[in-house]
């Protein structure tokens, strides 16, 4: 599964899905964010901690490059937010959530969400077993 998604997969189901979860997944990669069934998370986050993030210095040197809120984004895209529940958390419009993860995506050179979280983890802005505070 990292080696997938580090490949350029925008998601990964397990084979027990219904038809219905798997027209969703594919509606929702098409366009254009990414989609992780909710019991691979807890493994993916291990199989980061297991294989110790191998830093892209131009990855972590385009943190750099990112807003605060820009950042702030970021450790809740990671942390399995969708852009829904950050617009609340910062009391602003869905739209404004696209924008800035559109930008950080920019930014950084990435193709969709789940390369996001992957940098996320790999250049140390999220460490596995850490939580953004609520």
């Amino acid at each position: 599964m990292y080696d997938a998604l580090c490949a350029g997969a925008s998601g990964f189901l397990l084979k027990d899905v219904t038809a219905e979860q798997l027209f969703h997944a594919v509606r929702v990669v098409a366009a254009g964010d990414a989609l992780l069934a909710p019991t691979v998370n807890r493994r993916l986050i291990s199989e980061f901690a297991r294989q110790r993030p191998r830093t892209d210095s131009s990855r972590a040197a385009g943190l750099a490059t990112l807003t605060p809120r820009e950042t702030q984004v970021l450790r809740l895209v990671a942390d399995g937010l969708s852009n829904l529940e950050i617009a609340a958390r910062f009391t602003v419009t869905e739209e404004t959530v696209k924008t800035h993860v559109s930008r950080i995506l920019a930014k950084l050179g990435l193709r969709d969400r789940t390369q996001a979280v992957i940098t996320a983890y790999e250049t140390g802005l999220v460490v596995p077993g850490s939580r953004e505070p609520g």
